[in-house]
């Protein structure tokens, strides 16, 4: 099996999970009723999708 040849060091290997974080929301108005929404997904206000009603909202 293969072994490692060093140690790794703590500097190293922490560099390696500081890339790890989250990235901000990728929002976009709705078309149909200017809410902010999430890109491909259906608006939460109006029930729509790519300008056609999806979801009947009361």
């Amino acid at each position: 099996m293969a072994v490692p040849k060093r140690k790794t060091s703590k500097a190293r290997r922490n560099s390696r999970k500081a890339n790890w974080k989250l990235s901000p929301l990728n929002l976009a108005s709705c078309k149909k009723c200017g809410e902010l929404m999430m890109t491909h997904h259906v608006c939460k206000a109006c029930g729509s999708y790519a300008g056609r009603e999806v979801i009947k909202i009361d």
